[in-house]
């Protein structure tokens, strides 16, 4: 199966139904595990994006938060968002299918604190220097509840069973 033309197909077939052009296929050992288009405009929910949906479903379908074995196929290289996201769950690979210079002459999404082409540049500013109006408030107790769940997982400080750098083929 060409997982690449699904992707692109999905995409396809939610610009036709009045969503945005994005959508997401994760397979795993040949097969598709999860997919989902961008749902934003038909849910007013922010945080539909593919990516999103399809690791939710394909994280709930494992039982697992770790996506290890799986590629994942995006329409698009993915948001900071869906990024972050696909780090957290470590697949084996996601794969890409064109690039916002691609697409920008046909698609733009800039919001209020960013523009797609630099938002990528504010994560490596301080938090005082980044256009989202950000205050940080020390608080003891919100390290304390770390604290706790550390003592509740036998003294380790890491999450059980999470792949690790030390973990990937290089």
């Amino acid at each position: 199966m060409d997982f690449a033309q699904r992707t692109i197909d999905l995409a396809r077939r939610n610009v036709e139904e009045g969503g945005r052009p994005f959508a997401t296929v994760i397979v795993r050992d040949g097969e598709v595990l999860a997919e989902s288009p961008n749902l934003v405009a038909q849910t007013s929910d922010p945080t539909a994006h593919a990516e999103i949906i399809a690791i939710r479903e394909a994280c709930t379908e494992l039982g697992t938060e770790h996506l290890t074995g799986c590629t994942i196929y995006v329409l698009a290289h993915p948001c900071p968002m869906c990024l972050g996201a696909l780090y957290y769950c470590s697949p084996d690979e996601v794969v890409f299918l064109t690039t916002r210079d691609a697409y920008e002459p046909h698609y733009v999404d800039d919001r209020k604190y960013f523009e797609l082409n630099t938002f990528y540049g504010e994560f490596a500013k301080d938090h005082t220097e980044r256009r989202l109006p950000m205050r940080h408030e020390p608080r003891e107790a919100a390290v304390d509840v770390y604290r706790e769940w550390q003592r509740r997982n036998g003294g380790e400080r890491r999450v059980a069973g999470a792949p690790t750098s030390g973990d990937t083929p290089r």
